[in-house]
């Protein structure tokens, strides 16, 4: 039970939880994946451990930059990643666990954001461009059929 308000996401993936895990851990590969369709991501920082800081200029295919800047809380290797979203916009934490199946791993995706008025708003957006973010994801892991 929380009082915030959550985004929930998610999605199997037919790669081992390693092989998920390090499409994130790796930003050289996150950045060709990370965000919704139409965005171009340059990594300014991702200095991945606990307390450490990730800044990644997303650029819409407008060519306005959006400078965002998390800070990394937890970090469980192939099981969990959880970050703190400064900014822009809205603040929220997210936290990504990675679970094996039978047919892959499942990435799941839970958002926590404060329940205001405007969040609410956003939410069906939000959860659509995650779904966005998760074809990305997806296209990237065929592309490079395991190679990740």
């Amino acid at each position: 039970m929380t009082d915030k308000m959550e985004i929930l996401n998610d999605r199997l993936f037919p790669v081992d939880p390693q092989t998920l895990f390090n499409a994130f851990a790796d930003p050289a590969k996150l950045k060709h994946w990370w965000g919704p369709h139409d965005f171009t991501n340059r990594i300014d920082e991702f200095d991945f451990r606990e307390g450490g800081s990730w800044r990644i200029t997303m650029t819409a295919s407008n060519g306005t930059d959006f400078d965002n800047h998390s800070t990394f809380q937890e970090i469980i290797p192939q099981s969990r990643i959880v970050f703190l979203h400064h900014e822009p916009m809205h603040i929220y934490t997210m936290e990504m666990t990675f679970a094996e199946e039978s047919d892959g791993t499942r990435l799941h995706w839970r958002m926590l954001f404060e329940p205001t008025e405007e969040n609410r708003d956003l939410a069906t957006f939000i959860r659509a461009a995650n779904e966005q973010n998760f074809d990305r994801l997806e296209s990237v892991l065929n592309l490079a059929e395991g190679a990740l």
